[in-house]
């Protein structure tokens, strides 16, 4: 297989490897975001209930923040991809606008449904028109850095997310959290640089290369981190991914890896696996990897490290961030354009 370094040289236009090694500064930045942003009295509110609105890379953030808090907000917590809030919403919800270029047009349409409903809203943005209307409306204004793809720009979206989390009193103190998780992703980094051998993101790049991955993970903390890698393989690495969790796989999906067309060949299964998963969901995974591998299907095993919960959960996005980008390379694709986003937004604005 070519050398990865000429490859990088030759496909990396934009530069996605120093924009995937730098999400630790860029949490760094966005805890003080969080930490400074006017939240207008909003901290003497009390909520009923939070959704954070958005779409791909900006929408992310939300899924994040809801897996990795899912034993800490005592309130519903949804993300909502769509151009309509979910009815529930009212005056004592909290809805967080994620836009990172601030004119994504199911976001502002979010935007607009929770002004008629009367909700309390902040805004996550560079820009735009979502900036805008914020303004307008004397919204309060998370204002991130501007001019990265948003999928790169995940630490200025979840940092402020959390801190904004805490501050309202609806979870845990986090900038402790995300300070130590930063300085671990820059300790990580050096295992996934391109000149080393034993590079972990490489060698899965290679294992999955040429073949349709399958993304599984329990559903407590890691089930948005494999939604994060299915979106990463196709924005950067250009192919289709799958991805279900545990234990709702075993309740349909598991069944239809029986009538595979001669295509058993072209899957491969990855399984992410946090060190402190319900001990059920652990003996689901050995059973299904068991099943899997006795069907002659490519089994991958992922295991995080120990630490605190953020600290695993962006283990895990680290690496598989790293791995998307090496299997753009070894696809022979540049990871940073999006040409049919864009051509899908060219035919919609016409």
């Amino acid at each position: 297989m070519a050398d990865i370094l000429a490859l990088k040289e030759t496909f990396d236009k934009g530069d996605m490897y120093g924009l995937i090694k730098a999400m630790p500064q860029n949490l760094e930045e966005g805890i003080k975001l969080g930490r400074d942003a006017n939240l207008m009295r909003l901290e003497q509110e009390t909520f009923h209930s939070v959704v954070v609105a958005g779409m791909g890379g900006s929408a992310i953030a939300g899924d994040i923040a809801r897996s990795y808090l899912y034993r800490q907000i005592q309130i519903p917590f949804v993300v909502c991809r769509y151009y309509r809030l979910p009815a529930f919403v009212n005056r004592k919800s909290l809805v967080i606008c994620c836009s990172y270029s601030g004119n994504t047009e199911e976001t502002l349409s979010a935007y607009d449904d929770a002004i008629v409903t009367g909700a309390h809203i902040i805004a996550i943005t560079s820009g735009g028109k979502l900036a805008h209307k914020a303004e307008s409306d004397g919204v309060p204004i998370v204002k991130i850095k501007g001019g990265l793809p948003p999928r790169a720009a995940l630490g200025y979206s979840i940092a402020p997310l959390l801190m904004i989390l805490e501050r309202l009193g609806l979870c845990e103190e986090q900038s402790e959290a995300l300070s130590q998780t930063a300085l671990q992703l820059k300790n990580w980094a050096a295992l996934y640089d391109p000149a080393d051998d034993k590079n972990p993101a490489l060698d899965l790049a290679r294992q999955i290369y040429g073949t349709i991955p399958v993304i599984y993970s329990g559903y407590e903390r890691l089930n948005a981190v494999a939604t994060r890698f299915k979106g990463q393989l196709s924005e950067n690495a250009k192919i289709l991914a799958f991805t279900n969790v545990f234990p709702e796989q075993n309740h349909n999906e598991l069944v239809g890896w029986h009538k595979l067309y001669d295509l058993d060949k072209k899957y491969t299964v990855v399984i992410l696996k946090d060190s402190q998963e319900h001990k059920r969901i652990r003996a689901r995974m050995e059973i299904v990897m068991q099943y899997l591998r006795d069907k002659s299907i490519k089994v991958i095993l992922l295991e995080n490290l120990s630490g605190q919960d953020l600290d695993r959960v962006f283990y895990f996005i680290q690496y598989l961030d790293f791995t998307s980008y090496y299997l753009a390379l070894l696809n022979g694709v540049d990871p940073t354009p999006v040409n049919a986003i864009d051509y899908l937004k060219e035919k919609l604005a016409n």
